[in-house]
């Protein structure tokens, strides 16, 4: 046998040694002239609110962290101003993430709304002008979390997220959710008679974002869109071929426009349903694994119907401090993520610390497209050719 026909014979067999996971092309080898594209070989790293397990969540400052992090996606929820802008914002009151108690000025703001079917009084979002919102200062939802960057930040709008994602210096993408989309419709009104939905898919056309999974456009510039409002992916999924994942909360809750369980809507006829509008779920992760006296139980087989229907799986949230780890995993978050990974086989992770889940795939994966990875192990196969020519 000559040594041009072992060649590839040597470099499949290790290959196939180093992974069980199908072959794809690595980001840093694809012909792409300007951005080195989104990676498809290994499951998504998306910052959940920014890298906001170190900087206030929802801030310019903690997307850009995320990116420098190393994520896939930067994930996001979407509310409205009172003036009907779209802006960066997870909860529909201002109280626990902003300043907003010492601005004396906006005072009088303070309402009691209907979320939900739950009463909640505080200062509402949709009360509020996009003017009004950039005067306050986001601080740390958790207080055993770093609290040096309270005060330095102000709330972003959803087009200056995605400015952030485009100015990226590889190919990002972005997750928006359409956070609360029953109660914005009923709070906020626009004057072309378009309601929340249109508005946040016309914001994502302005800036070009299209494309089916994985298409050319998509690939160009990546977007999933969230919700856990289920009629709301069935209204935008006539407007745009963008992927839609459709998120899940407690089994026991019910969803905010059809007043449907949870566990009706893992069910496999609901499955069946939705699947003809979303290309995956993003179930809370509880949802998927039962958790009692904080050690995980049986896990359903909710990640096995869904990938049986070719549905993606990105569960949620997943945070490194001990308060929030299950026993299972002795306080150390790189076994929670290799338990998810390699024993779940969910194909996307809803992270507050970005940086410690990429750590972990690049420490992991044995075709990381780093340039030392790969100089390494193009010098071991040279030595295995060297060996077999002296035979």
């Amino acid at each position: 046998m000559h040594l041009a026909d072992v060649v590839p014979f040597i470099f499949l067999l290790l290959l196939v040694g180093c992974s069980a996971r199908p072959l794809y092309p690595l980001p840093s080898r694809r012909n792409d002239k300007s951005k080195q594209p989104i990676q498809t070989f290994r499951p998504f790293n998306i910052a959940h609110r920014g890298s906001n397990g170190e900087i206030p969540e929802e801030t310019a400052a903690a997307y850009r962290r995320a990116i420098e992090e190393g994520a896939d996606f930067i994930e996001t929820d979407i509310l409205a101003s009172k003036d009907g802008v779209l802006i960066c914002f997870h909860d529909v009151t201002l109280d626990d993430t902003t300043d907003i108690a010492e601005h004396k000025e906006l005072a009088s703001r303070k309402r009691t709304y209907e979320v939900q079917g739950v009463n909640v009084t505080g200062y509402f979002v949709v009360d509020i002008t996009l003017q009004e919102l950039k005067s306050l200062r986001v601080k740390q939802r958790y207080p055993f979390r770093d609290q040096q960057y309270n005060g330095k930040f102000s709330i972003i709008t959803f087009e200056e997220f995605i400015s952030i994602a485009l100015d990226a210096p590889r190919v990002v993408g972005i997750y928006p959710e359409m956070k609360n989309p029953v109660f914005i419709n009923q709070r906020v009104k626009w004057s072309d008679g378009k309601r929340f939905e249109d508005k946040f898919v016309e914001t994502l056309e302005k800036y070009g974002y299209k494309g089916s999974y994985l298409s050319k456009q998509w690939l160009k510039q990546p977007a999933f869109i969230q919700s856990f409002a289920p009629t709301s992916l069935v209204y935008v999924s006539n407007q745009t071929d963008l992927p839609k994942i459709f998120l899940i909360d407690d089994v026991t809750m019910p969803t905010q426009d059809t007043n449907q369980s949870y566990w009706e809507i893992t069910s496999d006829s609901y499955l069946d349903f939705i699947k003809d509008y979303v290309v995956g779920i993003g179930p809370w992760k509880d949802t998927v694994i039962p958790v009692a006296n904080n050690y995980l139980q049986t896990p359903t087989d909710l990640v096995a119907r869904a990938h049986a229907r070719d549905l993606q799986v990105h569960p949620y949230t997943y945070r490194n401090e001990n308060q929030f780890l299950h026993f299972n995993f002795s306080e150390d978050p790189y076994n929670e993520y290799d338990y998810w990974i390699n024993k779940v086989g969910v194909d996307g992770l809803f992270t507050d610390f970005t940086g410690s889940l990429h750590n972990f795939q690049e420490w992991t994966s044995p075709l990381s497209p780093d340039d030392e990875d790969a100089s390494k192990l193009l010098k071991k196969i040279a030595l295995m050719i060297s060996e077999f020519s002296k035979t």
